[in-house]
């Protein structure tokens, strides 16, 4: 399948549509009130610091809701209003926030069911319309959705959009796609639904596995097993990565996709002559501005003297993930929660491990003054991390009373 072409046939049709309705007033008016937060303004402003108590409050300087995120969102509001009476599907969660996906329940936007791990399109009727999310979808389901004569809203994040891009160059010069990614991800099933050959790793675990396959050969059949949920059809490890471009999920740790981009680099330049590097590899800068920005704000606030760290965000998102992890490697006691509920009581907090286990811990709230660092995923209102920091300021202040 042409894939560009079939993205370009699909932008032309009177049914697919990538921008607003006119509504953007009104909706941003309701977004500011449901999720933005003025204590979260007024720390900002204070130089990402709040102090009371015992309690001092460090925030990240970078942290909640991305501009492909709060797009997204807008445009599933004002999809609403435009269609008041239309029935609305969405393919995927909108976001990884649980907040904000119920929120789309309240607004009657129902969830494409999924029956033994497959989506069942059956639900849905000519005319009704349906929303991409931010993630994006796989060129199948567009297809499907188009033939079905469905109103299309993609709100798939120009990021995203990017890295479809780049897969599609590495289709066009039969280059095989090494994308940096978790290959159940709905952003990863999009991608490599775009490529060609490819080949999905998690971390560089795996990727010094392919490049060891790469430089000394090994067992095919063990290597198809290793990634057989991870690979294109018909993919033949002697044949399809001797020409090989780096892609990425673009929520995965900024600077672990540029190790992996370095480590194939250097492999291609170890198996063939370096002055041939550029008939073995390709490689584009593909990594989000918002994500990267994150991290580094992460890894600036990790740096400061902190009791504990609280990293707020949906369990299923992969960029809150990552930042769980900048905190994990450096051993500050940190908890992933996704809302305030999970903090059960000042002895008690139910939290997501870096594994995806949910654990609960106890005496996680030091006594005495402490130092609570905090950040946020790309999908996280500033309405919830103001809901963890108020809920954080009232245990401290009942154990003093």
């Amino acid at each position: 399948m042409d894939t560009k072409a079939f993205k370009r046939s699909l932008q032309h049709s009177e049914n697919y549509h990538r921008k607003g309705f006119g509504h953007q007033a009104e909706v941003a008016t309701q977004l500011q009130s449901e999720y933005q937060s003025n204590l979260i303004q007024e720390i900002r402003n204070n130089n990402y610091t709040l102090q009371k108590g015992d309690v001092t409050i460090r925030l990240a300087e970078a942290f909640g809701f991305c501009w492909g995120v709060e797009r997204a969102v807008a445009m599933a509001y004002e999809t609403r209003k435009h269609f008041p009476t239309e029935r609305i599907w969405m393919t995927n969660e909108i976001i990884h926030n649980p907040s904000v996906n119920q929120r789309m329940v309240e607004m009657e936007v129902g969830f494409i069911p999924v029956e033994a791990g497959k989506k069942d399109f059956s639900v849905v009727e000519p005319g009704d319309v349906v929303i991409l999310p931010a993630f994006g979808a796989s060129v199948q389901e567009m297809q499907l959705l188009n033939e079905k004569g469905c109103k299309i809203v993609d709100t798939t994040c120009p990021w995203v959009s990017k890295v479809w891009n780049t897969v599609e160059k590495h289709k066009k010069v039969d280059y095989t796609s090494i994308i940096h990614g978790k290959y159940k991800h709905e952003e990863t099933v999009a991608t490599s639904s775009f490529a060609g050959k490819y080949l999905i790793v998690l971390n560089m675990e795996q990727a010094e596995y392919v490049v060891n396959y790469i430089l000394n050969g090994g067992n095919r059949d063990e290597f198809l097993a290793k990634f057989s949920k991870a690979c294109s059809a018909g993919f033949d490890p002697d044949k399809d990565l001797e020409r090989v471009g780096i892609a990425n999920q673009t929520t995965m740790l900024k600077s672990e996709t540029e190790q992996i981009g370095k480590l194939f680099e250097r492999t291609m330049m170890k198996k063939y002559d370096p002055s041939e590097l550029n008939q073995h590899f390709q490689s584009f800068n593909t990594i989000c501005d918002a994500t990267q920005e994150r991290q580094d704000a992460m890894l600036g606030l990790v740096e400061q003297k902190l009791d504990l760290m609280i990293v707020i965000g949906g369990f299923n998102s992969s960029n809150t993930t990552q930042l769980q992890q900048i905190a994990v490697e450096r051993e500050i006691p940190s908890y992933h929660i996704d809302s305030e509920v999970r903090i059960l009581s000042g002895n008690c907090i139910e939290h997501r491990e870096l594994s995806g286990n949910l654990k609960i811990t106890e005496n996680w709230l030091p006594d005495g003054e402490i130092v609570v660092g905090i950040t946020s995923g790309a999908s996280t209102p500033d309405k919830v991390v103001e809901d963890v920091i108020e809920k954080i300021l009232q245990l401290k202040a009942t154990a003093v009373v």
